[in-house]
């Protein structure tokens, strides 16, 4: 295969050339209640090309494999239609290598009957619960092996299996409705999925729990949140506005995000990278043939970097980081996370909440959303704290606010780092992009809660 790909790339008149040649399998297992909606599985087989001629990109996906060397000269004319500058790419050695796949427990091997199996007695559980009147859960597995050669040389060959789990338990009682759920994932280790009875058990208890807790006042708060909804927060707040792309394409963000600009206390740091193994957002090579690595986004609570392409790498004077990723073969690659997240400090979450005295614990996250640097976060569940003691449950609640005033505020981090692995990253019409997202517990000396 590496002789057709080079041969189809080599001699044609373009700046830079790529191509990506993909083969899929996938399990989707999906319930709506009690009834089973959806259970599938699928293979697709396909690839696309990547031509730049001055400064102009032609791109062209396909499902069959067969005459390539067209293929590749067809990505060149279209980049010639829109080409009329000087091309600007930051090249990066040429790398050949295969990269070898490791699973502790492959779910390709597990039989599907076995699968529904379990998933089935989840949703026993669940429904065992008095008050539950609604429930989902989905499973979704995949394999995807990757062949990716360039125009400088390249020639890469690498794997990658993902499993995704969600539940949600939906319990009502007088027209009040509340949820709770989890959701989980794992770099090719179906032993995530096994063994989680009592939890779901426990979060059917918790979304009954919900609808007799009482609701806070709303205000503002020091609010701790957990690794979960920190990880998010760090992840959807920041790190989208730390992509290149935003950045190069916004003259707002420009002037916001100057490296070097202090973002917030000289305990604060933020980081990105595929390098760390094991984790959903890793792997050897982005999607451009670059080596993953760690980049650090925050330092000491200065700005001083982002995420990069090879494109916006060139056209912002930076270094490379290994971010350019796509979903399927039928896109290009974009600016995108890996694994983000905030590193641990050395507080216990102990002493966070012993120093807290009138505050919100919040943990989980159902959703949220983002507009520039504001943010809505609805938090999966949440406590009171009163005189350094998490006390009673009450309602979920929402926290809102301005990006860079809440990072200035983050005045304690825990040491206790942990990596949700359970969530998809969109972007571009790319999702889910597996992404992990991670934090030690953090505490946010004031943060606007929604309440009644």
């Amino acid at each position: 295969m590496r002789d057709i790909v080079e041969q189809a790339i080599r001699g044609h008149n373009a700046d830079y050339i790529d191509l990506r040649l993909e083969e899929s399998q996938a399990t989707r297992i999906a319930y709506r209640g009690r009834e089973l909606e959806e259970i599938n599985k699928t293979t697709t087989k396909g690839g696309c090309v990547r031509a730049l001629v001055q400064g102009g990109w032609g791109f062209v996906s396909f499902n069959d494999i067969s005459g390539l060397r067209e293929k590749v000269a067809l990505a060149v004319r279209q980049a010639r239609v829109v080409g009329h500058e000087k091309s600007n790419l930051t090249d990066g050695p040429a790398i050949v290598d295969i990269v070898p796949l490791a699973m502790p427990r492959d779910p390709l091997a597990v039989p599907l009957a076995e699968k529904k199996r379990l998933l089935d007695e989840y949703n026993e559980v669940i429904w065992s619960t008095p008050k539950i009147t609604s429930s989902s859960i989905g499973y979704g597995d995949g394999k995807k092996k990757v062949i990716f050669a360039n125009s400088l040389g390249s020639y890469i060959e690498q794997s990658r299996v993902d499993v995704t789990f969600r539940i949600t338990a939906m319990a009502r009682a007088d027209g009040d409705v509340q949820q709770a759920g989890i959701s989980l994932g794992s770099r090719g280790d179906y032993g995530v999925v096994e063994g989680r009875h009592d939890e779901v058990r426990e979060l059917a208890q918790r979304a009954v729990a919900f609808l007799s807790a009482p609701q806070v006042d709303g205000g503002t708060y020091p609010v701790v949140l957990d690794p979960i909804l920190a990880g998010v927060f760090v992840h959807e707040a920041f790190g989208h506005l730390s992509e290149a792309d935003h950045i190069y394409e916004n003259e707002r963000m420009r002037e916001i995000m100057v490296l070097g600009k202090q973002f917030g206390m000289t305990h604060l740091n933020i980081v990105d990278g595929a390098a760390v193994p094991g984790l959903r957002g890793s792997y050897k090579y982005d999607d451009e043939g670059v080596p993953a690595m760690k980049t650090d986004l925050i330092r000491e609570g200065v700005l001083v970097g982002r995420l990069h392409s090879r494109e916006t790498a060139a056209k912002m004077g930076e270094r490379l980081t290994g971010n350019a990723r796509a979903i399927t073969y039928q896109f290009p690659p974009i600016v995108r996370m890996t694994n983000t997240y905030i590193e641990p400090g050395k507080e216990t979450f102990a002493a966070i909440i012993g120093d807290t005295k009138d505050g919100i614990y919040a943990k989980n996250w159902y959703g949220g959303m983002t507009s520039m640097e504001m943010f809505t976060f609805s938090a999966g569940e949440a406590y009171r704290i009163r005189n350094g003691r998490v006390e009673e449950l009450v309602r979920p609640v929402v926290l809102s606010g301005n990006l860079f005033e809440t990072l200035k505020v983050i005045d304690a981090i825990g040491n206790d780092l942990d990596m949700n692995q359970g969530g998809g990253c969109g972007k571009g019409g790319q999702s889910p992009l597996p992404v992990t997202n991670g934090s030690p517990h953090i505490r946010i000396g004031k943060c606007l809660v929604g309440g009644k």
